[in-house]
């Protein structure tokens, strides 16, 4: 039965992530010798195929289908830092008749309609489940043969990529006529060492990742983008909140303002895209600061960033390869198209991603073209793999379910719209939720929010 399982790994092809997925490999592999089974197959999406969007998962039905679809039951993914018994996992699946379709998981739905998922299922947003990758899921091999026909038949789409999870739940009930995610309570995110995991099959370690000390503060140069018409409320919220952390910090404006003080990159505003603007960030941070400092972060005016919380993570990337490290979205992945740090919870590059962005000719094709979309472009182009981190947010963190956001440790939120941002800050992201700057007590719970 277990040989019936074929555990996909949504690995990175990164070092860091590579190495994670290696290890969780050699340990399902190592649990099936132990229990004196015969070996299940286990790959790593990086490897599987030099296409673009295999990360998006449906591209690489038809090939499972292929390969898989006569002498295996299940295909279960997860992610690098999913932790499986397998045996519960065999007794799990067990339960369910693998000759019929199936999709399974742990179950996540949107307390209240979100721009992320395009205000889906708006009149009431509970009744759409999707599955939580941390926590593992899978597909019956029927149901991955019906997706593998109706994407022959109808190849996806050229569009965006901004919640996978949500669009691939979606995808199966409605073009792949397939089922709704059936919640498996196995499926867990409760850290392995909690009380509450003896009926879990899976696990989900619930931490930052640290791997030897957190970067010093003076190896990350943070630039702020902004412009004259949010001197004066956007820019006093980065002040009152994670200013402080950072000691290597300059904002961008079209407007020098000493009081702040803003540098004048003399690229007018534009009020969408800011493509020149982030170019020529980039090419400040390249030849007006010091070569010692390894990491760029650019992050708008209304992103709220735990640099304290970046800097741990840090630690876990090598600066000498070309890392560009964010939240992933994707553009045109059916047919082609690019992967791309999503702006607004902060783009982080490594000084030698930036040094081979700019040693290439790839620049804007208008000033206002949108920037992110644009470096996502180019660095697909010089085949330089961009870094996914779910800790980086795009939206806000009512714009989550909590129960996603409930084991993680977030990196940053973004936007101030209807929120309260000081707020929003010192509950989730400063450095010890419980003491403001000066030691006052704070005492937010998230749930308020």
């Amino acid at each position: 039965e277990l040989k019936g399982i074929v555990f996909v790994i949504q690995s990175q092809s990164n070092s860091f992530h590579s190495k994670r997925a290696e290890d969780l490999k050699r340990d399902i592999l190592k649990q099936a010798v132990d229990l004196g089974k015969e070996l299940p197959t286990v790959l790593l999406i990086h490897q599987i195929d030099r296409h673009e969007g295999a990360w998006t998962i449906l591209p690489l039905m038809t090939d499972f289908s292929v390969t898989y679809g006569r002498n295996s039951s299940w295909i279960f993914f997860c992610e690098e830092d999913t932790r499986i018994q397998v045996i519960k996992l065999v007794e799990t699946l067990r339960r369910f008749d693998k000759s019929k379709e199936w999709f399974l998981g742990k179950a996540l739905y949107d307390e209240e309609s979100t721009i992320i998922h395009h205000y889906a299922f708006a009149e009431n947003p509970t009744v759409f489940k999707f599955p939580d990758f941390a926590a593992g899921w899978a597909l019956s091999i029927p149901l991955v043969n019906k997706l593998a026909k109706k994407l022959k038949s109808e190849p996806l789409k050229s569009d965006f990529t901004i919640d996978l999870k949500h669009e691939i739940a979606l995808y199966i009930w409605q073009k792949g006529e397939g089922p709704h995610l059936t919640p498996v309570p196995e499926f867990c995110t409760d850290d392995m060492n909690s009380y509450k995991v003896d009926h879990c099959a899976t696990t989900f370690s619930n931490f930052l990742p640290l791997c030897g000390e957190p970067v010093n503060k003076e190896d990350v140069f943070v630039a702020v983008k902004t412009c004259r018409k949010f001197h004066g409320d956007r820019i006093p919220v980065v002040k009152q909140t994670w200013e402080r952390e950072a000691a290597l910090i300059e904002y961008y404006s079209d407007y020098a303002d000493i009081s702040i003080p803003t540098i004048d990159l003399g690229i007018p505003n534009t009020d969408r895209g800011h493509c020149g603007k982030t170019f020529a960030i980039l090419e400040r941070f390249l030849n007006h600061t010091s070569p010692r400092t390894p990491w760029l972060v650019i992050v708008d005016d209304d992103t709220l960033i735990s640099i304290f919380r970046l800097r741990k993570l840090l630690s876990c990337y090598d600066p000498n390869e070309p890392v560009f490290l964010g939240e992933r979205y994707g553009y045109g992945l059916g047919t082609g198209g690019y992967s791309y740090i999503t702006g607004g919870g902060g783009m982080v590059f490594s000084r030698t991603a930036v040094q081979k962005l700019l040693a290439s000719k790839c620049r804007c094709y208008s000033m206002d073209a949108p920037d992110d979309m644009v470096l996502g472009m180019c660095f697909s182009g010089l085949g330089i793999p961009i870094t996914h981190s779910p800790l980086f947010h795009q939206a806000r963190p009512m714009d989550y379910p909590k129960d996603y956001l409930s084991h993680q440790i977030p990196v940053s939120f973004h936007k101030h719209w209807n929120i309260d941002p000081v707020k929003v800050y010192f509950t989730w992201l400063a450095p010890n939720t419980e003491e403001s700057s000066n030691g006052q007590k704070v005492g937010y719970k998230r749930e308020d929010l």
